[in-house]
């Protein structure tokens, strides 16, 4: 039986001899174009991944690695690579007590709190709507809201989580804000029109990549007050929040955020895997890691001061990546990851989430079309 030892690498570059069986924590790093290195406190050492053997996820450069295998001549010959492996939420809060990671006003974990777990179990028609890539100058997205709202109308959800880009027609600019500030002036008209929505629900607005407030670096700020000023005025339930964002709901921690980032992340892979299931690589990637974005900061930029807010430390209850990428949904140590898709892209799908029962479900808007066809 082999054993094998974790090292640093300052101890591979501080030896002559070969050393076999070894396992290093680093993060993948590329010193020149088209060569990887193993980087960590200690040193950087050349990897050789042509044998290497890599387990499920996506392996970027930026990302935290423990790679397997044997040094020799100035090189580390990668035989197996993996990711740390992540822990449970509630593994991480036996060691940290009742520390409040996720953010809000309060010091103490709202995940302690026996009247909020206990009203989370008795409001089972508690639900979330997201919506991704909410185009308000395509009309027929419009028309397909508007179906949308109708058939809730009996049972409001908690909230409407609609996500960014919100404009599709437009050149970013003064064009782009005023057809924005139009559009999003109509939706409101529009829930006006559901008196039990607009009560009863909450209406929650997160950036997209193109839409206005800052430069395409992480975290973004919400929504500029001058655009959405009127809908705030016709929907006061409705919240503009940054990008990405956290909403606490009794016990649960959600995180949601509005990035092509699973794209990105296949785009950047070092090694794209033969396996079809990417939902799974995705989840995988993200609750190892960690973070939202292990990527390069040329790839995805982020203000290292509010790094934090990208991360998933402890693991939340519930990650959305609001990607352009298919629709899909994954689990890894109890987070859910899922990716409700491009509204109109995907044929007008969403997803629904009940936080009593943490059921994940894929939803559609049916068209006219669509009604006829079935009969109703």
């Amino acid at each position: 039986q082999k054993k094998y030892s974790l090292k640093p690498v300052k101890f591979l570059l501080g030896t002559v001899e070969r050393l076999d069986n070894v396992i290093v924590l680093g993060m993948l790093t590329q010193m020149s174009h088209g060569s990887y290195f193993l980087e960590d406190p200690s040193g950087v050492v050349k990897l050789d991944m042509s044998e290497a053997k890599f387990h499920t996820g996506l392996y970027t450069e930026n990302s935290f690695v423990l790679a397997e295998g044997w040094f020799d001549d100035e090189v580390f010959h990668v035989l197996a690579l993996g990711f740390p492996p992540a822990e449970k939420s509630s593994v991480t809060r036996q060691f940290f007590g009742s520390a409040n990671f996720f953010g809000g006003p309060m010091d103490t974990t709202v995940k302690a709190s026996e009247k909020l777990e206990d009203f989370e179990k008795k409001n089972p028609d508690g639900m979330f709507v997201f919506l991704s890539d909410v185009w308000l100058d395509e009309p027929e997205v419009l028309t397909r809201l508007r179906s949308l709202f109708a058939g809730y109308v009996n049972m409001p959800p908690t909230m409407f989580v609609l996500c960014g880009n919100f404009i599709t027609h437009y050149p970013s600019g003064v064009q782009y804000n005023n057809a924005l500030k139009e559009q999003l002036k109509q939706l409101g008209e529009m829930i006006n029109r559901y008196p039990e929505l607009k009560e009863k629900s909450k209406f929650l607005f997160i950036p997209g990549p193109s839409d206005p407030g800052s430069p395409a670096i992480y975290p973004r700020p919400p929504l500029p007050q001058h655009i959405t000023k009127e809908l705030k005025e016709l929907v006061p339930s409705a919240e503009f929040l940054s990008n990405p964002a956290r909403v606490q709901y009794c016990t649960q921690e959600i995180v949601i955020f509005r990035e092509d980032i699973v794209t990105k992340m296949c785009r950047n892979a070092v090694y794209f895997p033969q396996t079809s299931n990417i939902a799974e690589h995705v989840a995988r990637t993200l609750t190892c890691q960690g973070h939202l974005a292990p990527l390069p900061l040329h790839t995805a930029p982020v203000y290292w001061d509010f790094d934090r807010s990208l991360s998933l430390y402890p693991l939340p209850d519930l990650v959305v990546v609001a990607d352009k990428f298919e629709p899909f949904s994954s689990q890894n140590l109890e987070c859910q990851v899922i990716n409700p898709g491009s509204f109109k892209r995907q044929d007008f799908q969403f997803h629904t989430y009940v936080p009593s029962t943490r059921v994940v479900e894929e939803s559609q808007v049916p068209g006219e079309m669509d009604i006829m066809d079935y009969g109703y």
